[in-house]
């Protein structure tokens, strides 16, 4: 892939948070995606891919654009699967809370797993942790890895979680070991790269999410030389039957970084719409004009880009329509 996709793909990401942020706090998730996703097909339109979306709003049935399946791009580029959440965090950009962010990941046609929509146990780490922990151990043995691994005592370690009810027997044994909590509301693909950024002071990611975002959080800790191994729990014959029909043999397997992002180069692309761990959220400079803070990287280089942008808001053609319904 050519290297100048990277700052093509973070203008796309940019468009989405621009359009999102105005619902910020209005208690209406449903429009606040919708507008998300508008602005980045609008975007996709003048990238220079033959993209095909392979983890998208759903499928064609389900979401009238950026579907799976769809094509994306000028299609005189080259072949690319694309992988999007528009607003990773629909609930958080309702209620004005943090970490809130639009994602994209492309790589080479045949490269991202096509990830079922369903939940997937995962484990997440940094570079410091790389290939030195299994999702197989049960939670006191990788904690007792993680903190010999790191050179510090069990009750130093902060571990990730999303604050939800699932998650209650990983919590109380988390809670026993002695190890510290930080809890997300939301933000699966924050939580699973944050130990990646020490500046989060978190040192693994832990507990289950949706596998699409495990797709993506996979691609940003590829070029971040972080970790996740995933394994998809299919909580029916239906949704075991929808891992076959997307070409998992094994459904239970556990999943490596090369099953979920391939071998291969990847790029990956982030806009915060709110304030979170590693970005800033969109802010209104003036009535015209909007700061956007993005990171944009890339598997081949791991090259790792923050890129702040002050945008001319009437210049943006996609964000009329949304303005106008606000």
């Amino acid at each position: 892939m050519e290297r100048e996709l990277a700052l093509e793909i973070v203008r796309v990401t940019e468009a989405a948070a621009i359009a999102s942020a105005p619902w910020m706090g209005r208690g209406n998730k449903n429009d606040a995606d919708g507008a998300a996703t508008s602005a980045m097909r609008f975007m996709f339109d003048s990238v220079s891919i033959a993209g095909t979306v392979v983890i998208g709003e759903g499928e064609m049935d389900e979401a009238p654009m950026l579907y799976i399946g769809e094509q994306v791009g000028t299609c005189d580029g080259p072949e690319v699967d694309v992988a999007v959440d528009p607003l990773e965090g629909t609930e958080i950009v309702s209620k004005g809370l943090n970490n809130a962010l639009s994602v994209i990941a492309i790589a080479p046609k045949g490269q991202l797993l096509h990830a079922p929509d369903m939940y997937m146990e995962k484990l997440a780490v940094g570079p410091e942790l790389r290939g030195k922990l299994s999702i197989l151990d049960p939670y006191e043995v990788t904690i007792t890895k993680a903190a010999q691994a790191l050179g510090k005592p069990v009750s130093e370690l902060t571990v990730m979680v999303l604050d939800r009810e699932r998650h209650h027997n990983l919590i109380q044994t988390l809670r026993n070991i002695g190890v510290r909590i930080k809890f997300l509301s939301d933000g699966d693909v924050v939580g699973a790269i944050s130990p990646s950024f020490p500046e989060t002071g978190i040192d693994l990611y832990m507990g289950s999410g949706g596998a699409p975002e495990g797709v993506l959080a996979a691609a940003a800790l590829k070029c971040l030389d972080g970790e996740l191994q995933g394994r998809l729990m299919p909580a029916s014959d239906l949704e075991y039957e929808r891992c076959l029909d997307m070409g998992i043999t094994d459904p239970h397997k556990v999943l490596t970084m090369d099953d979920m992002v391939g071998s291969g180069d990847v790029i990956f692309a982030a806009t915060g719409v709110t304030p979170g761990e590693f970005l800033g959220g969109v802010r209104y400079l003036s009535e015209s004009r909007a700061e956007t803070h993005s990171i944009v990287m890339r598997a081949k280089t791991q090259t790792v880009r923050y890129v702040k942008a002050t945008h001319f808001l009437p210049n943006k053609p996609y964000l009329q329509a949304e303005r106008a319904v606000i």
